[in-house]
């Protein structure tokens, strides 16, 4: 292979920065193959490979950025992989996803990841694509949300998706309530938040666990009454199989659902009684039929207490993908710190030069950039260390 070293280094600078100032051999590898690298020949190069490679992490990352800039001719633009790896289990009818904001704020580089892996698999195996609005805790939510993310959405990938927001089916997630009640698979628990959380970490089931279904659905009925419980007094649990005893405490007796008298910007004071995320979730994933589901890696919990309901209503759990973040040095992917920074004039609005939200990024960038972009990063669960000028100089390979 002509240059192996000065490749190498190309390469093992352009992983550093992206990682932190310290570059993965088995990337640089992957990459050297796109350059004429013969995988029978690795054996023969690695040593030389591992010292270039060793040299470029005991840089400081100022002058591996300073170096970088005189090799970046030297690394293909074009020549990437496929990062998305082959979903497991895909049937001939395609494949089911679903992209799921809250529509807390308007939408940033991380959502796009999200949202773009799993628009890429429906385009390559077929099925559908659902966005997801999912709005079931009226203290978070701002109203100007839901039409900046069904916006920028369409602008990412067209018409190729259908919208559901989650407070249009209230009726269905109540009827999944009381169908886990009778199962004898969820208790309306009434103890204070304090007294539940002794009871979680000495590992000792609340009293309201061992009420029978005929006292539970009445307290659910109560739930709704308001000259019932009042906030705070009453919340539906899941009855954790292995009770409290769980070795996760995450696991134990999970909320499902509680009393929230907050005006929602949709439903005003329709409703009082809001499902938790871990309800409104797993029923959405069942009524959809999500096949196969691709989520942050922080999400991994809340993926084991969906499991745990689709295994008593009888239903086998899609396949579940979890990724990594990305994190930045010098950008800001808070909502609520944007939010913050734009009201104190830090930032002109949400599409500040400044930030990376999709509002700002889209005045530089077509959609097609983004999708060629996230197929390169992949899905892999190690979290992404960029920095602003790298970003950019990633996001420019792809024009």
């Amino acid at each position: 292979m002509k240059n192996l070293s000065l490749k190498t280094k190309a390469y093992a600078l352009k992983n550093a920065i992206a990682y932190g100032g310290k570059a993965q051999q088995g990337a640089v590898i992957s990459s050297l193959f796109n350059e004429g690298l013969k995988k029978g020949d690795v054996k023969k190069y690695i040593k030389k490979i591992s010292k270039v490679i060793s040299e470029v992490n005991s840089m400081p990352t100022t002058e591996q950025e300073k170096e970088f800039e005189k090799l970046e001719k030297t690394v293909s633009k074009r020549k990437v992989r496929d990062g998305l790896a082959e979903l497991p289990d895909v049937k001939k009818s395609g494949v089911i996803m679903r992209f799921s904001p809250a529509p807390s704020g308007r939408l940033h580089l991380g959502h796009v990841r999200t949202a773009a892996i799993s628009h890429l698999y429906v385009k390559r195996y077929g099925g559908k694509f659902y966005i997801r609005i999912e709005d079931t805790n009226p203290d978070t939510i701002d109203k100007t949300a839901y039409k900046f993310i069904k916006q920028e959405m369409k602008w990412l990938f067209g018409g190729s998706f259908e919208t559901v927001i989650q407070s249009e089916r209230m009726n269905l997630y109540y009827r999944y309530a009381e169908k886990l009640i009778k199962k004898k698979a969820a208790y309306v628990c009434t103890c204070s938040g304090d007294e539940f959380r002794v009871f979680v970490k000495e590992k000792k089931n609340c009293p309201c666990r061992k009420l029978d279904i005929k006292e539970n659905l009445g307290r659910w009925k109560k739930m709704f009454d308001k000259d019932g419980y009042n906030v705070g007094e009453a919340v539906l649990r899941f009855k954790s199989p292995k009770g409290m005893k769980h070795k996760n405490p995450a696991m134990r007796d999970f909320p499902l659902a509680r009393i929230n008298e907050t005006p929602h910007p949709l439903q005003k004071k329709k409703y009082r009684v809001w499902p938790l995320m871990n309800l409104a979730v797993t029923v959405d994933d069942i009524e959809m039929k999500m096949t196969h589901i691709v989520r942050g890696k922080d999400h991994m919990d809340n993926a084991e207490r969906q499991k745990m309901i689709y295994k008593v209503l009888g239903k086998k759990y899609p396949w579940a993908g979890f990724i990594g973040r990305y994190k930045f040095k010098d950008v800001e992917l808070s909502k609520r710190k944007i939010k913050a920074g734009i009201e104190s004039g830090k930032y002109s609005g949400w599409d500040d030069d400044k930030l990376i939200t999709v509002a700002a990024l889209k005045k530089k960038y077509k959609p097609e950039v983004f999708l060629k972009f996230t197929e390169h990063m992949g899905t892999g669960e190690v979290d992404r260390i960029l920095d602003r000028k790298e970003f950019f100089r990633l996001l420019d390979s792809f024009k």
